[in-house]
C-alpha cells in the first residue's frame, strides 16, 4: 500500500486546523501578528497531511500552539 493512499478527512483536518487556530487567537493574539515562529510546525502539518498520517498531523499543530504560545510568552516577558 502507498502512503498516503487512505482517504483524508480533509473535513476534520480543517476542524483541527481552526481549532489551533481558534488557540492562539485566544491565548498568544501577538503572534498571529508575525507568524514565522509558526513556519515550521505549518509545514510540518502541511507535510502530515500529504501523507495521510493523522497522528503527526495532530502532533504537529499541538507543536504549533506549543511554539506560539511559548513566543507569546517571550513576547510579554520582553514588554515588561
Amino acid at each position: 500500500m502507498t502512503v498516503g493512499a487512505e482517504p483524508w478527512e480533509t473535513e476534520w483536518a480543517a476542524e483541527q486546523a481552526a481549532a489551533a487556530l481558534r488557540y492562539l487567537g485566544r491565548n498568544a493574539p501577538e503572534v498571529l501578528e508575525n507568524t514565522s515562529v509558526l513556519e515550521p510546525h505549518e509545514e510540518a502539518a502541511h507535510q502530515a497531511a500529504m501523507r495521510g498520517d493523522e497522528a503527526a498531523y495532530l502532533e504537529a499543530l499541538r507543536a504549533y500552539c506549543r511554539a506560539g504560545r511559548d513566543e507569546a510568552l517571550r513576547i510579554r516577558r520582553g514588554a515588561a
